[in-house]
């Protein structure tokens, strides 16, 4: 697994990121998200099981998220990774995230729906910094 480098570490409370995955076609899809740095240091996100992006983590794992720094567009970090998918029937990671961005994820949910965390295990870790 790796680990996030120091010189990046910020921009995992940036607030938001791109997650790219494998569509059924084949093709990338792109959805811009919201996410955390879990307690435990790794990477989570609260998604709806109606969502295409779980459908397509499903079939395909691996992705990739992708925060840019908010102050300045040449300093980014890539994680790219194999997802896990687990049930979140308590809100727990769905709650932190509500937390981290002063929402009640509940309200985005149709009645019915599901919650589940996807957990990013990192394959690699590529940053940039071409400020000046």
């Amino acid at each position: 697994m790796s680990t996030f480098p120091a010189s990046h570490q910020d921009l995992l409370a940036s607030p938001i990121a791109t997650l790219s995955t494998i569509g059924v076609d084949g093709y990338p899809q792109v959805t811009a998200l919201w996410f955390l740095q879990d307690d435990d240091g790794v990477v989570k996100l609260s998604l709806n099981t109606a969502r295409q992006k779980v459908k397509n983590l499903r079939e395909h794992p691996e992705c990739t998220l992708f925060i840019i720094d908010p102050a300045t567009p040449f300093r980014t970090l890539e994680i790219r990774a194999n997802a896990e998918i687990a049930p979140d029937p308590d809100y727990t990671i769905a709650d932190k995230v509500g937390r981290k961005y002063g929402v009640d994820v509940r309200n985005f949910d149709q009645p019915g729906a599901q919650r589940v965390v996807v957990t990013l295990h990192p394959t690699k870790i590529n940053t940039t910094d071409m400020r000046g």
